[in-house]
């Protein structure tokens, strides 16, 4: 009997980050998935996990030489057996009731394409805990990356299709930055209807510091305009915002040398804005620590992506 759904992971030197994973499938509900591995010409390899969970999983283990997230995940599609595609991360752990949420959801509003929300877990870090609830919020890029229920971009974190979408798209053009937004982009231009389940979450465990936060950010703004230059009018003003909270940030000593009003009104408003990110924290989270750890978690989001985005910019003309 063929699997209804075949998950693919790529990972790169992520060794622990892939056994954390695969117990969380493990300890899913519902059993009619597959798994396929795809080791993208990591130095530390996850084969020995792999072998741990060989005859606790339907699992398949392929190496291939590196080239990115993208092509390595359109190399799994290739070898998936399912009739849907789904993506997840290596960094990510997912809820036993997952795939029962996402076949609850199709009985009743079955689409092409879906997506599904990241939240951070008790038991990550304080930080990660922080980063988990900056990357979702509205008050950041979180504001960005959409909610609505229909018309939603699927992000590769947590990703289906059907196998027809893959057919017909071809998967993923990027081989990393962005390759997630620019595929749903075309998702969308091919005619698919995809959607965000609410339910089919999954826990995404950030960075281990506010560095490797900033890192990934920039490279999130970096894709952005990649997925505009790709696709003119894919860049909406709101993902300016970043680029503006950045430029307004550095402006601030010129402000307080030559136009002191204006410097309290931009540091006035850089204070309410920051406070309301510390207050929506807390209310999400119920943890003061976290609560406060979002608001330094929020800068590095926000100037991340702002420099990644204002750099490619430049750099393109």
């Amino acid at each position: 009997m063929l699997p209804r759904y075949s998950v693919i992971i790529p990972v790169y030197n992520r060794p622990q980050e892939v056994q954390e994973l695969l117990e969380s499938l493990v300890a899913q509900t519902y059993k009619h998935f597959e798994v396929i591995l795809v080791e993208d010409g990591s130095t530390q390899t996850c084969r020995h996990v792999y072998e741990q969970y060989a005859d606790q999983l339907t699992i398949a283990y392929y190496f291939k030489p590196n080239s990115g997230p993208g092509p390595s995940r359109n190399f799994g599609f290739t070898h998936a057996r399912g009739e849907y595609f789904v993506v997840f991360d290596s960094d990510c752990l997912i809820p036993a009731h997952y795939f029962e949420a996402v076949e609850k959801f199709m009985s009743h509003h079955p689409v092409d394409a879906w997506g599904g929300p990241d939240r951070g877990r008790a038991d990550f870090t304080l930080l990660q805990q922080a980063m988990g609830f900056t990357m979702a919020s509205l008050f950041t890029t979180g504001g960005i990356r959409g909610g609505q229920a229909s018309g939603f971009q699927p992000r590769s974190f947590n990703m289906g299709m059907h196998r027809t979408v893959f057919e017909k798209t071809g998967g993923f053009k990027f081989d990393r930055l962005a390759e997630d937004i620019e595929l749903s982009v075309r998702i969308r231009k091919s005619g698919f209807h995809a959607a965000l389940i609410e339910d089919a979450y999954v826990y995404h465990k950030r960075r281990t510091s506010l560095r490797q936060f900033f890192e990934q950010v920039s490279n999130f703004g970096r894709g952005r305009v990649l997925v505009g230059l790709a696709h003119p009018g894919e860049i909406k003003v709101t993902h300016w915002f970043p680029a503006f909270f950045l430029i307004g940030l550095f402006s601030l000593p010129f402000l307080l040398l030559f136009a002191t009003l204006l410097y309290k009104v931009a540091l006035a408003l850089y204070s309410i804005y920051l406070l309301l990110i510390f207050i929506d924290g807390l209310r999400s989270t119920g943890s003061l620590p976290v609560a406060l750890l979002s608001v330094p978690a929020a800068l590095v989001q926000l100037t991340g992506y702002g420099f990644g985005f204002l750099r490619t910019i430049l750099r393109n003309g």
